[in-house]
């Protein structure tokens, strides 16, 4: 139940190569962290090669990504894929919306996310809301405490 490797990368975007004062705002990324960085098709090949380091590609081994909601891996990751006429690997159509978990395990909605569910298990926020890395700690954190409570967790994403 603890972290055993953490995959973390900025991206440097194309479409919009310069960053908005929303995205810095909201995420606390600025110009400087995504200059020069690797464009997203390079990134999702690491992400290939991390997975197969850490055996997360092996047939034998289950495994699946959990998110704060279906729009990371239902909406944009595959929209960003299509626009860039990048495949999608077999590995990012399917997770666990912890939002979904979340109700399923504690009877309410979490309307504000992370924050709500955090507030809800009383637990304390880790880092930056809406930083990708510290979301992921938030996750894992979340996940720990209802599995620890007996919470069983289950694909909540459609097949495609």
């Amino acid at each position: 139940m603890e972290i055993e490797s953490t995959f973390h990368m900025y991206v440097q975007p194309v479409v919009h190569p310069q960053l908005t004062p929303f995205c810095t705002e909201l995420t606390g990324i600025i110009q400087a962290m995504v200059d020069g960085q690797p464009r997203l098709q390079q990134v999702l090949e690491r992400v290939d090669e991390w997975m197969a380091k850490e055996g997360l590609l092996d047939p034998n081994v289950k495994s699946i990504f959990v998110t704060c909601g279906d729009w990371d891996l239902k909406v944009m990751l595959p929209g960003q894929c299509h626009y860039l006429g990048l495949p999608v690997a077999d590995y990012f159509k399917q997770w666990i919306n912890l939002k979904k978990a979340y109700s399923f395990a504690m009877g309410c909605w979490p309307k504000n996310g992370l924050l709500d569910m955090n507030k809800g298990l009383s637990l304390q926020h880790i880092g930056r809301p809406h930083s990708g890395i510290d979301d992921c700690k938030n996750i894992a954190n979340i996940m720990k405490t209802l599995a620890y409570r007996g919470f069983i967790f289950k694909q909540t994403s459609k097949p495609f």
